[in-house]
């Protein structure tokens, strides 16, 4: 076949890894279960299960072209009226995955649709006990309140799990148009608000305390909705109720603070001295702060 762009190769990293990381046969599955579907994915050409061939299984996907925006905004759409449309594509395309029928597009058995937050807690907590290199208080009490506040999950549906503007690719013109949702290793069959949750916690506005720890700066520009505002377009279109959104964003800051720590863990223990990571140890108290502030006052 003849294709007018280039192709792009996925693998997993070279390990050691842990056996379930980066499960590129699962993460292919998704992505053509997909294909039939209204959801922005790159299209998956090829699967090789046959670790031989290149030394670890891969799939082959189309490559696709454009801009991934983070801490600066392509000239074309640099102006409030394409930072507005920028945000009400991101959330119209999460609708879009989260309407998908994961059954009737054959993935059963993809994620175990019930329990989802019960694992989320457990799976977060034993890792905070592997990864934390001090006592910290504040974390276990954000995660005490975690537990004790679970509201009921909506209906289970596709969920990202890494879903943010930086995962996204945007076309190069005006007006902006959301053209792939890349990084679908974490995805599973669960919660459709921690995919919400998450991306509402990287999402920065005017007056927020400066950090170095959030990587998408732009969202404080003119025409960027706030975070209240993101929530009010996504329940509108999904039609689900975010009255535990709170809950939601907590966790995220949560999930990110047990990350943190095990990366500030690898510093002070000498596994790698990337001065970035040593920072992480300060980042984790920030968070817990941040994380205490939503839980108990909202956005």
């Amino acid at each position: 076949f003849m294709l007018s762009t280039g192709v792009v190769v996925r693998r997993p990293p070279r390990g050691p890894l842990p056996p379930s990381a980066h499960d590129v046969l699962r993460e292919a599955r998704l992505l053509q279960a997909l294909e039939a579907t209204p959801v922005r994915a790159p299209k998956v050409l090829a699967v090789c299960d046959d670790p031989a061939l290149i030394g670890a299984p891969f799939y082959v996907m189309e490559q696709v072209r454009g801009e991934v925006i983070t801490d600066t905004m392509p000239a074309p759409l640099d102006n409030p009226t394409e930072c507005d449309r920028i945000a009400d594509e991101l959330i119209e395309a999460l609708v879009e995955l989260h309407s998908v029928d994961w059954q009737a597009v054959g993935l059963d058995g993809f994620g175990k649709p019930s329990g989802y937050l019960e694992r989320q807690l457990r799976r977060f907590n034993g890792l905070w006990e592997i990864n934390k290199t001090r006592e910290l208080p504040l974390v276990e009490e954000v995660g005490s309140w975690l537990a004790a506040n679970l509201p009921q999950s909506p209906p289970a549906t596709i969920v990202h799990g890494d879903y943010r503007l930086g995962n996204t690719m945007f076309a190069s013109d005006a007006p902006a148009r959301l053209v792939a949702i890349f990084d679908w290793e974490m995805a599973t069959i669960g919660d459709p608000l921690a995919d919400l949750g998450y991306m509402v916690m990287h999402w920065t506005q005017p007056g927020d305390p400066q950090s170095k720890f959030n990587l998408h700066a732009v969202t404080t520009l003119p025409g960027f909705p706030s975070r209240e505002e993101l929530i009010v377009r996504y329940e509108a279109r999904s039609g689900r109720s975010m009255q535990a959104l709170n809950w939601y964003v907590t966790l995220a800051l949560w999930k990110a603070i047990v990350f943190m720590e095990g990366n500030y863990k690898r510093a002070v223990s000498g596994a790698t001295d990337d001065p970035y990571l040593k920072a992480f140890g300060d980042g984790v108290i920030e968070i817990a702060e941040r994380a205490k502030y939503v839980s108990q006052h909202g956005l």
